[in-house]
C-alpha cells in the first residue's frame, strides 16, 4: 500500500461545502475546509465549488492532487448509482444526472463513492467510533428527520435503489387533538417527521400558543413563528412547563417510532444527531424521554438480553462527529473502497 494515499470526503450541503482529507491509515490530515455552496446555481457550479476545495485541501498539507486517490461525496438528495432521483433543494439539473461520473470524469478519472447526506452522517459516527464494530443507526432531528444505518464493518445499508432508511417517513399512530393525523412536509400523514423536527415545533407551538391557557406566555408574542421555535429550547432549559411539555412529546414519540426501526434492523446501538446533540444539560431530560418511549414500544428483549439482564441489548448515544462527521463518513467510505 502506497504511504502518499489521499482520500477525501465532499459534504454537499444547501448552504456549504464541508471538505476533509484522510491518508491510508484513515487519520485526518489538515483541517476541514469549507466553501460555499452553488447548488442551486446547477452541478456545474457545484464541481467548480469541488475542485477549489480540493486544491485547498491538497494545498494545505503540501501534496498535488494526483495523490487523492480516491473522493466520496454525499448530496441533500435520494439517488442511485451515482444519478440523482429528486430535486430537493437543488436546481432542477441534478435530476437525472449522473453526478458521481460526471465529476469523476472532470477531475481525471478518480473514483468517486456517492450517497446521501443521512448515510453519509452515519457513516462518520462510525467512524469517529474506532472500538465499535457493531451495527450502528444515526436519527438526527432537524429541519426534518433523517437518518442512516451502518452494517458491521462499517458498510452503509443504501437498499437497492439508494432510497432506504427514510426514518423521517415511517408511520406515527399519534394524532393531533381534534384526533386528525398530522400532515408531512412530504405530503403524506402521519409520518412520524410529522412529530419530529423543526417543522413539527412551528405546528406544535402554534397549536398550544393558540388555547386560551396559554395566552400569556412568553412566546405568545408577534415574534415570527420560525424563532420561536428557535427560542423554545432556551425556555426548556429554563424549566418553561409548555417547553418542556412539547419537547416531552416529541421525544418520546421519537422514542417509540425509534422502537419499530429497532424491532426491524437490531443495530444494537442508535445514535442521536442533529442540534440538540451540541446542548448540555437539557439533552439529558430529553434522552431520558426518548427512552421512556422507547420502552413504551419495545419488547423487553431490545432492551435486555434475557438470558443476562445485565446486558444491554439497545444503547443510545449522542453524536459526536460534529460538522465533519458526514464528510468523514464518504472519506472513509472512499478510503475502504479504492486503496491499494
Amino acid at each position: 500500500m502506497a504511504e502518499s494515499e489521499y482520500f477525501a470526503g465532499l459534504d454537499i450541503g444547501g448552504t456549504t461545502v464541508k471538505t476533509i482529507l484522510v491518508d491510508h491509515r484513515g487519520e485526518v490530515v489538515g483541517d476541514m475546509i469549507e466553501v460555499r455552496s452553488h447548488v442551486k446555481d446547477g452541478f456545474d457550479a457545484t464541481f467548480g465549488q469541488l475542485e477549489s476545495a480540493l486544491d485547498q485541501l491538497t494545498a494545505a498539507i503540501g501534496i498535488g492532487r494526483d495523490q487523492v486517490k480516491g473522493i466520496g461525496m454525499d448530496v441533500p438528495a435520494p439517488s442511485c448509482d451515482g444519478v440523482i432521483w429528486g430535486k430537493a433543494n437543488l436546481h432542477e439539473n441534478w435530476v437525472g444526472t449522473n453526478i458521481r461520473d460526471q465529476f469523476s470524469e472532470r477531475i481525471g478519472g478518480t473514483p468517486v463513492y456517492m450517497t446521501n447526506d443521512g448515510n453519509a452522517a452515519a457513516l462518520g459516527e462510525y467512524a469517529v467510533r474506532r472500538k465499535h464494530h457493531g451495527g450502528l443507526l444515526l436519527v438526527a432531528p432537524g429541519t426534518g428527520l433523517g437518518g442512516g444505518l451502518v452494517l458491521p464493518g462499517g458498510r452503509a445499508y443504501e437498499g437497492a435503489n439508494g432510497l432506504a432508511l427514510e426514518v423521517g417517513h415511517i408511520s406515527s399512530p399519534y394524532r393531533e387533538d381534534d384526533g386528525e393525523l398530522p400532515v408531512c412536509s412530504c405530503g403524506k400523514k402521519g409520518c412520524l417527521e410529522a412529530w419530529v423536527s423543526l417543522v413539527a415545533l412551528r405546528r406544535r407551538i402554534a397549536l398550544e400558543l393558540a388555547k386560551p391557557e396559554n395566552k400569556d406566555h412568553g412566546l405568545n408574542d408577534e415574534t415570527p413563528i420560525e424563532e420561536k421555535a428557535f427560542k423554545l429550547r432556551d425556555y426548556a432549559q429554563q424549566g418553561d412547563e409548555l417547553a418542556i411539555s412539547i419537547f416531552r412529546q416529541q421525544a418520546q414519540i421519537l422514542g417509540y417510532g425509534l422502537a419499530d426501526l429497532v424491532r426491524v434492523f437490531d443495530p444494537g446501538l442508535v445514535v442521536l444527531g442533529g442540534g440538540l446533540a451540541e446542548t448540555e444539560g437539557f439533552r439529558d431530560d430529553y434522552m431520558l424521554w426518548i427512552k421512556e418511549g422507547f420502552a413504551e414500544r419495545a419488547w423487553p428483549m431490545y432492551q435486555n438480553s434475557p438470558i443476562n439482564p445485565e446486558k444491554i441489548t439497545t444503547r443510545f448515544e449522542w453524536a459526536v462527529g460534529g460538522d465533519s462527521a458526514a464528510a468523514l463518513g464518504v472519506a472513509f467510505s472512499a478510503r475502504e473502497m479504492f486503496r491499494s
